[in-house]
């Protein structure tokens, strides 16, 4: 992101979050293009696109939410480094959707499978998330695409 795109997407969040009220951890998801950037919605909550916290840093979305609502002290946080995410997205139709191939996916170092343990799906659904961590975003991002692709869904 640019600096300009990185500073508007900080004023719109703070905006939007102070507007809210309440305590906890807010999903505020944006979309960039550039310089501008466009709101696309909110989750008063941890939201599955900040599970990438779970590899890296020390407090997960999850922690930190807890502590806010709880106001309980949130030291500064120490990140372990780059690490990106890979949805596991499921098509077809099913009530009973099982997965297979987990010794491939979890074999990655640094990478956690979230599966969401939603029971069926019908057309395409968002059912997991792969998560990891590397020396770059960008090998981060190759070793979660990897490990999501791995992962056999079978409905």
């Amino acid at each position: 992101m640019s600096e300009a795109a990185l500073a508007e997407a900080h004023r719109m969040a703070k905006a939007i979050t102070d507007h809210l009220g309440g305590r906890g951890l807010f999903g505020v998801e944006l979309f960039v293009k550039g310089d501008t950037v466009y709101f696309s919605e909110v989750s008063p909550r941890p939201h599955d696109t900040g599970l990438v916290t779970l590899v890296s840093q020390d407090l997960s979305e999850f922690a930190l939410h807890a502590r806010a609502i709880l106001g309980l002290p949130i030291p500064q946080i120490r990140l372990y480094g780059p690490a990106a995410s890979s949805v596991i997205l499921v098509e077809g139709h099913s009530s009973q959707v099982q997965y297979g191939n987990l010794g491939q996916v979890l074999a990655e170092a640094d990478t956690h499978l979230r599966l969401f343990g939603k029971p069926e799906v019908q057309g395409q659904r968002r059912m997991g998330v792969v998560v990891a961590r590397g020396a770059t975003i960008d090998e981060a991002r190759a070793t979660a695409n990897r490990a999501a692709a791995a992962l056999v869904a079978t409905l």
